[in-house]
């Protein structure tokens, strides 16, 4: 007996709409690393993976809706009126939900002057009568009117992971109407989300009252003269037509012309290298760790593999004057792995030995410390500390190809050696993943042969690489990029990864301890305020608690019931003090867990040292990033997380922190390249520019800007640096978007220069695909000139930004290079620690203070040659948080 066979039919914009809400108040951080937000697109990704685990289809497929109009326009111009456009932050994933979905191996359709309701009402109607189980996934209750004996409508609740199950019955239960009579109940009571009007004073429980007397909205009219005189009766004989038309507008085609087949939407599985590709440009780090990837990577045959020679002795014929060198670890942490093999080599010649065997060698010790000795690497960050951590030390670091790609591409080359291997057409390389394995399985081959011939292959890749990345580097004019900023910020890097920065565990525990106490007075607070205990981590049990016990105002319904948004409770905060204490709740909750926890345990026993991993090659903007812990993120707003910085002292008795900050750096980068008269002359004169610019849009003198003013116009200045939609400012300030799009509206008309400015630079990326920072540094934009409008504007945006954040970003690394060898010059004691985005801190002795403030000073405030000063802000104390 064959398998009953399963369509599953899935409302696309239904729920890429729930996805992005569900996870909306993830939307600043959840970013790719090009900047895209990715919150939607995380959401829908784990319901897809939810869906297709939970009910195993043999059919599948996703239906969008074509555009903004379709055949029920015809008869009534209104239909779905009043809805907001798309949030551009929703609107910039969109062309992505169509890549995942191929990734996934599903197929997607709509059809042009049709809704995706009608396209699956059709499909699902010819599936059932072809004997398929139909399920049905929408986040839209009116798709119950297509529940059938083999059709089931999934209703989404909480997100898009929870569902309530509609059969015929369900349905009945739930409405007291069958599923046919869903769309009489739509025609009386209306449908607020698709503006259908319904019947005036007729709402949900009236309409299936009259449904239960009458059946349908045709037959209610048919005997409406034998009920009683009433406002009701009125209504309804005054509205009949608009009754009919709204029933109409709320039946979903079972016959629509839908030109697949249901053969084609037969379900094949996941195309895994498409998974892997789409993982990695949405930096979904999680699912690439659990795909199952070993069938993309068979074993290389033989005669592909490199020949290598085993030294048990190192002598100075197995060290040529040029080669590539390699410090084979199994995972990425470079402070804790233990080194499985080091391997270095020529075309020609590969040699493969222990770090022991090494580390005995005097002729291999001279070698790698000799400066005319030169190696080709991939990351020499980590190469350095590795070796340092054996007591040898390398020079002669002559090329790094991890950084050399990441700046021919800005893609993220952090993650491993094979992705920049395939992407210059050496295919015969294979991932990590297939010697060691992956997730919990990952682990050392009992045959260490692999490694050794795993560590030779990467010798002949490095080879192989050196000279297509460098010849591409020259044509583009960056190649003094990599060997006068990135290759020595890396050494930079590597010496303030070495000397850590002291954290005093026992500051954090007293802190630990502290939260602790004050999240069980908050809890008992906000159960004093709610008269009664409920989870208050349950979004539903808390908004029955806001808006139905306590009857605050709804600030936003969604498809499941109420908000309870951070940007809701910060609404409701000014007149309902359980909102306050539920925000209060959920800050202090995520710096416990996240930041006190979570450094905890990074923090070295023996020391108090945290040595944290930064990443040169993540960001596309440039920027440096950091992990294990990320030192960078701490969150600062709130006095419990600045708190945190408590703990961070130094490590030398009596030395003090000393923190030099570039003062709104990027708004001076936007007054030099835009060359606006107005924001350049505010910087000259060292006015306030925050105060100028409220001057400037509100029209007012300095003493008419009231705090709040200057703070809107400091959320719009920094919001033209990056882009910032009219949506966006207006939930940053909680203002309408009308009001948001005049305020940067005439933020332009008072700023011609930068409005100029991002004209140019658009008109100029599209001409060439691609734009730069003020020092060469590419980001190539192709999308720029795509079809599709969100891509489009997406890569707008993009364009110019970067030449701001990605100049901020050079400037930072020159001036770090610049500090660090002045100091090594002037022969000071003091350390440099930390890079916090625009910042550095350092640890400096009593007796150099006033050196390295001078130091520091000059060398931050005239790295660059621009048409504004740099300013920097400075401070000492005993600990980070003093500064």
């Amino acid at each position: 007996m064959t398998e009953k066979q399963k369509m599953m039919l899935i409302d696309g914009h239904s729920l890429v709409f729930r996805a992005f809400y569900a996870l909306y108040q993830q939307l600043q951080s959840m970013r790719n690393k090009n900047g895209l937000h990715t919150n939607a697109l995380y959401g829908f990704h784990n319901m897809l993976e939810s869906v297709i685990e939970r009910e195993q289809p043999t059919h599948i497929m996703v239906a969008f809706d074509a555009g903004r109009t379709t055949f029920r326009h015809e008869y009534f111009d209104d239909y779905k009126g009043g809805r907001a456009s798309m949030p551009a932050e929703l609107a910039e994933q969109m062309p992505y939900f169509k890549e995942m979905l191929d990734a996934f191996g599903i197929m997607y359709y709509e059809l042009p002057n049709y809704e995706a309701d009608d396209i699956i009402g059709t499909l699902a109607h010819q599936a059932a009568a072809n004997d398929f189980e139909v399920v049905i996934l929408s986040g839209d209750k009116d798709l119950l009117q297509l529940a059938a004996e083999n059709i089931r409508v999934d209703i989404t609740r909480r997100g898009v992971q929870q569902v309530t199950a509609y059969t015929p019955a369900e349905v009945a239960e739930e409405y007291n109407l069958s599923p046919s009579q869903i769309v009489d109940l739509l025609g009386l009571a209306g449908d607020p989300s698709d503006n259908i009007p319904g019947v005036s004073g007729i709402g949900e429980k009236t309409a299936i009252k009259l449904l239960k007397e009458y059946d349908t909205i045709e037959n209610l009219y048919q005997h409406i003269a034998e009920m009683k005189p009433s406002k009701r009766k009125e209504n309804l004989l005054n509205e009949k037509e608009t009754a009919l038309l709204c029933k109409k507008l709320a039946t979903i085609l079972v016959d629509a012309p839908v030109s697949i087949r249901l053969d084609q939407l037969k379900y094949k599985g996941k195309h895994l290298e498409k998974l892997v590709d789409f993982y990695q440009e949405m930096d979904f780090n999680s699912h690439l760790k659990k795909l199952d990837t070993k069938s993309l990577y068979e074993d290389t045959p033989d005669a592909e593999r490199a020949n290598y020679s085993w030294l048990d002795e190192i002598s100075k014929e197995h060290l040529p004057e040029h080669a590539a060198l390699h410090i084979e670890i199994m995972d990425e942490d470079y402070h804790k792995e233990v080194p499985l093999a080091i391997a270095w080599g020529t075309q020609d010649y590969i040699y493969v030995t222990s770090i022991e065997i090494a580390q005995q060698s005097k002729s291999f010790v001279q070698w790698l410390s000799n400066p005319q000795k030169q190696k080709i690497v991939y990351d020499s960050k980590a190469l350095w500390l590795l070796f340092d951590r054996y007591g040898m030390q390398v020079e002669g670091v002559s090329f790094d190809t991890m950084l050399a790609s990441y700046l021919l591409t800005s893609e993220d080359t952090s993650k491993e050696f094979y992705f920049v291997a395939q992407k210059y057409g050496l295919t015969q390389f294979q991932p990590s993943e297939s010697i060691y394995g992956k997730g919990a399985k990952r682990q050392i081959p009992t045959t260490m042969e692999k490694v050794y011939q795993y560590a030779a292959e990467k010798i002949a890749a490095l080879n192989a690489l050196q000279p297509k990345l460098q010849e591409a580097l020259v044509a583009n004019e960056q190649l003094n990029l990599l060997e006068t900023l990135e290759m020595p910020l890396a050494r930079i890097l590597a010496k303030m990864e070495k000397e850590g920065i002291k954290v005093d565990p026992h500051v954090l525990k007293q802190l630990q301890k502290e939260f602790g106490a004050r999240l069980q007075q908050i809890e008992e607070a906000i159960y004093q305020e709610a008269g009664e205990r409920f989870n208050i981590n349950s979004p539903k049990q808390l908004s029955e608690i806001l808006f139905e016990k306590l009857n605050y105002p709804v600030i936003r319904k969604t498809k499941t019931g109420y908000s309870t948004a951070q940007d809701v409770l910060e609404k409701l905060a000014a007149h309902a003090p359980i909102a306050q204490y539920i925000l209060d709740y959920r800050g202090l909750s995520k710096i416990q867990s996240t930041y006190i926890d979570g450094m905890l345990k990074v923090i070295d026993k023996k020391t108090s040292l945290v040595h944290t991993r930064y990443q040169q090659t993540v960001a596309r903007t440039g920027r440096l990033s950091s992990k294990d812990p990320n030192l960078q993120n701490i969150p600062i707003r709130q006095e419990e997380g600045r708190m945190i910085r408590k703990a961070f002292h130094p490590k030398r008795e009596g030395w003090e922190l000393y923190s030099a900050d570039y003062s709104q750096i990027e708004l001076r980068l936007l007054a030099h390249i835009s060359g606006d008269e107005h924001m350049l002359k505010a910087f000259q004169d060292g006015e306030d520019i925050h105060l100028s610019t409220a001057m400037r849009i509100y029209g007012k003198n300095a003493e008419d800007i009231t705090p709040n003013l200057r703070r809107d116009a400091k959320a719009v200045n920094f919001g033209i640096v990056y882009g910032i939609s009219d949506y966006g400012l207006s939930e940053n300030l909680g203002i309408s978007r009308k009001a948001a799009k005049n305020l940067i509206d005439t933020y332009f008309e008072r700023y011609p220069g930068v409005k100029k400015y991002i004209e140019t630079i658009i008109r100029e990326t599209k001409e060439k695909e691609y734009v730069e920072t003020l020092y060469g540094r590419r980001r190539y934009l192709p999308d720029i000139n795509n079809r599709n409008f969100n891509l489009r504007s997406f890569a707008e945006r993009v364009a110019m930004n970067t030449p701001i954040q990605g100049s901020a970003a050079d400037i930072i690394k020159m001036a770090m290079i610049a500090v660090s060898n002045r100091m090594e010059r002037e022969a000071l004691r003091s350390k440099m620690l930390l890079q916090v985005h625009d910042e550095l801190i350092f640890e400096v002795p009593q007796d150099e203070k006033e050196a390295l403030v001078t130091l520091v000073k000059e060398e931050m405030e005239h790295i660059a040659d621009l048409n504004v000063p740099l300013k920097v802000d400075g401070g000492f104390g005993k600990t980070w948080y003093e500064l």
